[in-house]
This record gives structure tokens, C-alpha cells and sequence, in this order.
């Protein structure tokens, strides 16, 4: 019987994947952890007040609980990053080193995710392949490419089942995002929902990858669940579904709310939204254990609103 633990179980992966996992393992062995309070989501399963990097509180519970997996989800993410790189280097590094250390001395399977930010300008930018020029510009970049290098180094070394993605920009009406570049195609629903308006800080124009939430949890799980031997990348697997510009994301919901207003204020998101890929090559992780999203754009557009709808109680 797997017993898992979630690092970062409050953010908006961390909510919806906690929630997945208790449906397949039952919910008092998926446990969620955070430095914050317990997210109203989560209280039906076990709970603790967590530092992702502190070592000696994290294995005490790996120790006391007989916790055989780790999703390590906490992170400094890419516009917050740059407020604060040292914190970001601190906080995403020292929190994957003592997990892969614990990993290697408890036999841990470990989860670890990468993001799309790992790529740079010197990176294609359409259909960027799983193998090519990775020159991150960002503090977070920077963190997720040290980091795949580590996870690849600790399964040569010493045998460590440590998985990984590059998540692209995610999209959810759960939880709110924390701090990324591609949080407009989040905040663009609620605006829309709420003020019939929005001002989005990337131009019309910036196509980035996307995914909706589901198929992100769900590719997630997924390579989880793998047989050892499928996954051959032990860096981190190229995920994509949709890639769509603000403009075009717009016209998306228009079609749902006609008196949607849209204007363009750029900040210094568009400087690192340009330097990352508009469209990504998954055919490795579809080859190697059989992704495959389910969500494009009309489809992830009715399902945000008709939730966000509820939600808000309009």
C-alpha cells in the first residue's frame, strides 16, 4: 500500500492533486503539507504543518508514517522568483536536495516537477524538443534546470525512482495560481466573470504552452504509475496540450460573454514570457508511457466558466 506525502499541498497544483490521490488511495494515506494553514479542500485527510526544507521534521513524518512516496511541490515560482532569487535558490534547491537524500536513504519514490521555464531565449521556440538548448534566464529556470540534473544524477548514482515533468502554464477554476507568468489565462476568467473586463500584463500576441489542470494531475499520475522501465528520461518529460495567445483566449470566451472587454498593459512578465517556448514537442513522454491530453481550448473555456460561475455564485 502506497502512503504519500504532498509538500506544497496548499498551491494550485498541490490542491487538486492531493484530491485526485485520495480518490485512488483513500484519503488517509495521501497526507498534505505546507507551510501555511490547511486549504478548506483538504480537510477531509490528514494534514501538517510542513517546512519543505526542513530535513529533520521531514523525516520524522516519512519515519512515523511509513510514507513510500513524495510529490515535492513546493516552490518559489518564475515573476515571484525574480522579486526575491535568493529566496527562490534557497527555498526550490535545498528543499529538493534533502528529499532526494531522504529518498536514497528511506527507498522513496520521488516526484519532482520542471517547468517549461527551464527553456530560454537561445531555445526554439516552436515545438521545442525534449533534447535541446536549455539557458534558462530566470531564478526559477535556473532552480529547474539544477534541479533535473540533480534528480538524473541521484537515479545514476544511487538507483533513486525520481519522476518529473515540465509542466507549461496551468490552468484551474480550484485554486488560485501563485505567482507565475502564465497566471493571466486564470485571472482572464474571473475578470470576465466578475467585471466583464480585463487588463492582461503580456501582450496580444504571446503564445505560450498551456494545459488545463485535469490533464496536468492526471499526467502526473499517469507517469507515476509507469512501469519502472517506460521511463527511460530520468531529467524531465516535455508535457504539452494547448498553446494559445492572450488574444486568442479572449476571442475564446467572448463567445461565451459577448461584452468581454480586453486591453494590453505589458509588464516585466513579457520579458520572461519571450523567452520561453511557444509551443512544445511531447512526442518522448507519448511514446514512453502514453500521455496524451484530453483539453483544447473550447473545451477547457466552457468547463472554467460554468465552475468559476458556481464558485463565485453568479
Amino acid at each position: 500500500m502506497s502512503k504519500i506525502l504532498i509538500m506544497g499541498a496548499c498551491g494550485q497544483i498541490g490542491v487538486e492533486l492531493t484530491l485526485a490521490l485520495r480518490k485512488i488511495h483513500g484519503n488517509d494515506n495521501v497526507f498534505a503539507s505546507d507551510l501555511r494553514d490547511n486549504h478548506p479542500m483538504l480537510a477531509d485527510g490528514p494534514y501538517v504543518q510542513l517546512d519543505a526544507t526542513d530535513a529533520v521534521a521531514t523525516r520524522a513524518i516519512v519515519e512515523k508514517e511509513g510514507i513510500t512516496d513524495i510529490y515535492l511541490l513546493a516552490a518559489l515560482l518564475s515573476a515571484t522568483g525574480e522579486k526575491n532569487p535568493k529566496l527562490c535558490w534557497d527555498l526550490n534547491m535545498s528543499s529538493l536536495r534533502q528529499i532526494l537524500d531522504l529518498g536514497v536513504d528511506k527507498n522513496l519514490k520521488i516526484f519532482w516537477p520542471s517547468s517549461i521555464a527551464v527553456f530560454g531565449p537561445t531555445t526554439p521556440r516552436d515545438n521545442t524538443p525534449q533534447a535541446t538548448v536549455i539557458e534558462p534566464s530566470t531564478m526559477y529556470g535556473i532552480t529547474k534546470y539544477a534541479g533535473e540534473m540533480l534528480c538524473q544524477y541521484y537515479n545514476a548514482k544511487f538507483g533513486l525512482d525520481v519522476r518529473s515533468v515540465r509542466y507549461p502554464g496551468l490552468i484551474s477554476w480550484k485554486s488560485e495560481p501563485g505567482g507565475g507568468t502564465t497566471d493571466y489565462a486564470v485571472e482572464i476568467f474571473y475578470e470576465a466573470i466578475k467585471n466583464k473586463k480585463y487588463t492582461c500584463f503580456l501582450s496580444e500576441n504571446t503564445y505560450l504552452p498551456m494545459m488545463y489542470m485535469d490533464d496536468a494531475i492526471r499526467a502526473t499520475i499517469e507517469l507515476m504509475q509507469a512501469p519502472t522501465e517506460n521511463v527511460k528520461n530520468r531529467m524531465s518529460y516535455n508535457l504539452s496540450a494547448i498553446s494559445f495567445s492572450p488574444k486568442e483566449i479572449a476571442n475564446e470566451i467572448k463567445k461565451h460573454i459577448p461584452e468581454l472587454e480586453i486591453s494590453y498593459a505589458p509588464d516585466h512578465r513579457q520579458g520572461i514570457a519571450d523567452s520561453w517556448p511557444a509551443s512544445i514537442d511531447d512526442s518522448v513522454a507519448r511514446s514512453d508511457w502514453g500521455w496524451k491530453p484530453e483539453f483544447d481550448l473550447p473545451k477547457m473555456t466552457e468547463v472554467m466558466l460554468v465552475n468559476l460561475k458556481v464558485k463565485l455564485g453568479l
